[in-house]
């Protein structure tokens, strides 16, 4: 367990998008409600208080949002993921590359695995710090964003969930800053912890 404390407190990670969103009418399985699920990267440095990001909104704060879900970050590696299942559901646009917020994340990361992420771990900033607190759980927004409604199911069963965040110290953050994750106690593994709740 030393040895995967000593790797994962050098592991370095990157930015690539700050995203943000409002929220806003949309149509989910014949249904008008409200979310923020469409973001988009923001230029510049964001400033990121207790609440989450300056400039972005949660529709549903009963889900998302709050002290312990205040940022969302998801693995940029699994956009190939999306793309290519999107092209088999034949959604529309399905060929055109997916943008930068396309999953609802607030930050989209380079090198962030669910597998190697424990909760209380910490995304060490240049101008911030953030706390793993818990799994994404999709729902039927992630599944209309998507294009198609089994988006959700398989979600559910790739582990690709990505990771809620609490603001440590709050500070700024911007496209193209490092990060390193600092190990927390290591007892209840991200991706553990999101397949016992969705059930599997």
């Amino acid at each position: 367990m030393q040895e995967t404390h000593e790797f994962m407190s050098a592991a370095t990670l990157c930015v690539r998008h700050v995203n943000l969103g409002r929220a806003r009418p949309v149509r989910v399985n014949g249904r008008s409600t409200t979310s923020a699920i469409a973001k988009q990267p923001a230029p510049g440095r964001v400033a990121v208080g207790p609440l989450g990001l300056a400039g972005d909104e949660q529709a549903d704060l009963s889900v998302h949002g709050g002290l312990s879900k205040a940022v969302y970050a998801y693995p940029a590696a699994h956009y190939a993921f999306w793309q290519t299942v999107r092209a088999q559901a034949r959604v529309a646009l399905w060929d055109e590359p997916l943008p930068g917020g396309a999953m609802g994340e607030n930050l989209t990361i380079e090198g962030l695995d669910e597998a190697r992420l424990w909760i209380g771990d910490r995304l060490v900033l240049p101008d911030c710090v953030l706390a793993v607190s818990e799994p994404r759980l999709p729902c039927a927004k992630f599944g209309a964003a998507m294009g198609f409604a089994q988006a959700v199911k398989l979600m559910a069963q790739s582990g690709y969930c990505g990771a809620y965040l609490a603001v440590v110290t709050p500070g700024t953050v911007a496209a193209g800053d490092a990060a390193r994750l600092q190990p927390g106690p290591r007892e209840v593994n991200l991706r553990e912890l999101f397949k016992s709740r969705v059930g599997l």
